[in-house]
């Protein structure tokens, strides 16, 4: 990631977010008709975040955020296609975003499906076929396979985020954004860098 004082801030604006609602100390930050009207000529989020469709990770609220601080794109398993890069481009491209989060998560249902394997019907197969690199990646590593599989997915999208051409790998290349891999424990309900 770029050594740059705005990207490391807003990582940390996150990381501070998400300790104050581990510990269930939240100050809902932009959640007021000030913050409402403040936003209604435009957005200007800090942070892109990618994650997971799953329900029980909501970024605004894991890292008390509030309207106009986020740009979220939540796909199952926390995966890119052309369309996520496309809005990811956008953020970063036209609303000035710096920061990129891909947010991989305990207890992901795709990735744990894909590891148990059997037929993936309809497009859920799409899903199983991004996530199949992570697991071939980590198999044969100590510890739990679908654990290992999360964290390495994470690591994968975050990479493909900062290779994708034309945009991205040379918003990266000069330091004008950072693309940063985090992992959320659902038991804890704290965040850590990978």
């Amino acid at each position: 990631m770029a050594n740059d004082t705005a990207i490391n801030e807003a990582l940390q604006t996150l990381l501070d977010g998400n300790k104050r609602f581990a510990a269930m100390e939240q100050t809902h930050p932009n959640q007021d008709r000030t913050r409402r009207d403040e936003v209604k000529a435009g957005q200007k989020p800090f942070a892109v975040i990618v994650g997971c469709s799953d329900s029980r990770i909501p970024p605004e609220i894991l890292f008390d955020q509030g309207i106009g601080d986020l740009f979220i794109i939540r796909l199952a398993g926390n995966i890119v296609d052309d369309t996520a890069l496309g809005s990811i481009e956008y953020a970063v491209d036209h609303l000035g975003t710096r920061l990129v989060v891909v947010l991989g998560h305990s207890k992901c249902g795709a990735v744990t499906a894909t590891a148990k394997g059997g037929e993936a019907h309809g497009h859920i197969g799409s899903i199983a076929q991004a996530i199949l690199p992570a697991l071939e990646n980590v198999k044969g590593q100590s510890g739990d396979l679908v654990d290992n599989a999360i964290r390495e997915n994470a690591k994968l999208v975050t990479a493909t985020i900062a290779s994708s051409k034309p945009i991205l790998e040379k918003m990266v290349e000069e330091g004008k954004i950072g693309v940063v891999p985090l992992y959320y424990d659902i038991d804890t309900g704290l965040v850590e860098r990978l």
